[in-house]
């Protein structure tokens, strides 16, 4: 199933690979994944400056096909010196003289000209050099999100999406669509949370989204090419799943971005805030093992400094949801414990 990228004329496999896991392989292993990804008919491909080889390694896998797919990857810059410098590295990574869509990656504020940062001035002066084609942005934060749409200086949006996604979040894709737009969906299986890949998959089909997916394994792959040869279908049972999903994940809970570390007394909050989540969708046994428990009773070591507060782009209230979990953790291993 093929899709443009918004108004780039840029079309595409609807299925996009996240390269952010594939920093997790070596050089050769990540480099075959790549490739076998690209034979399957994938031809978008997803990475950032800030995730450390994954640009190298899709450079190294796909240079000779270069003209054949199209590559979007982020700078975290904050200043003109740091945008060039950032620029430049992912063009040598990558081995290519140009990037498709360069992205603005979660910046705080949309990025504006004459904002006084001389960001997206340097990124028009980047696209009439030719070293980018397009520019796009990503974000966590709805506020921020919702202005770049508006401002119709960006010709995309890459966001958490999935079909957990509240109604704010959805209308924000309808409008992307309305504004021509591309809606790029990452997190399409909410950080871990949900487990049908072929029902995420199913659902995000039907939607004018281009969803990239993380890949890392060659089982993953696997699912997702076979995606790719046969779109699965909504059928009732995984409606079924996707209500029932709904209903679990329907309060406050953590998408595991990332953003709120590092964490001054070294609490894993992405993973803690999420641990009573995990254990009702994923092997016992696994979360209860020496190492997780160390990780957990972390959490009373917490300071009280507030700097996840301030940087969860999704205003969680992280102490508390750490609190409830090690609490349900501790009651719930000491109830396995006791057989």
């Amino acid at each position: 199933m093929n899709i443009e990228i918004g108004s780039t004329g840029i079309v595409v496999e609807k299925n996009g690979f996240g390269a952010l896991p594939i920093q997790r392989r070596d050089m050769k292993e990540g480099s075959k994944i790549l490739r076998r990804a690209f034979e399957g008919g994938i031809r978008f491909f997803d990475t950032a400056r800030d995730y450390t080889d994954s640009e190298a390694k899709i450079g190294q896998a796909l240079h000779d096909v270069r003209e054949q797919i199209c590559i979007a990857t982020k700078t975290s810059a904050k200043d003109v010196k740091t945008f060039w410098k950032h620029l430049d590295i992912s063009l040598n990574n990558l081995r290519t003289d140009y990037i498709d869509i360069y992205q603005f990656h979660n910046p705080p504020v949309c990025f504006r000209p004459d904002d006084k940062t001389g960001l997206y001035e340097a990124a028009l002066e980047a696209k009439a050099q030719g070293k980018i084609r397009h520019i796009g942005i990503s974000n966590h934060q709805i506020t921020v999100a919702r202005e770049a749409v508006e401002s119709g200086l960006y010709v995309s949006l890459q966001f958490p999406f999935s079909y957990l996604a509240t109604e704010e979040e959805a209308d924000l894709m309808r409008r992307c669509t309305e504004k021509g737009m591309a809606f790029i969906s990452m997190k399409a299986m909410s950080g871990g949370l949900l487990k049908n890949f072929y029902t995420a998959n199913a659902y995000l089909a039907r939607l004018p989204v281009i969803p990239i997916w993380g890949i890392q394994w060659e089982s993953e792959l696997d699912e997702l090419l076979e995606c790719v040869k046969n779109t699965p279908d909504l059928t009732e049972e995984r409606l079924q799943i996707i209500e029932t999903d709904r209903q679990e994940f329907g309060g406050e809970f953590c998408r595991g971005c990332g953003y709120c570390l590092p964490c001054p007394a070294k609490i894993d909050i992405p993973q803690a805030a999420r641990m009573i989540l995990m254990l009702r969708r994923s092997s016992v046994k696994v979360f209860t093992s020496q190492q997780y428990r160390e990780m957990m009773n972390n959490i009373p070591n917490c300071t009280g400094c507030k700097h996840c507060l301030k940087h969860c782009p999704y205003h969680l209230d992280v102490p508390r949801l750490l609190r409830d979990n090690y609490e349900d953790y501790v009651r719930f291993t000491s109830k396995s414990s006791d057989g």
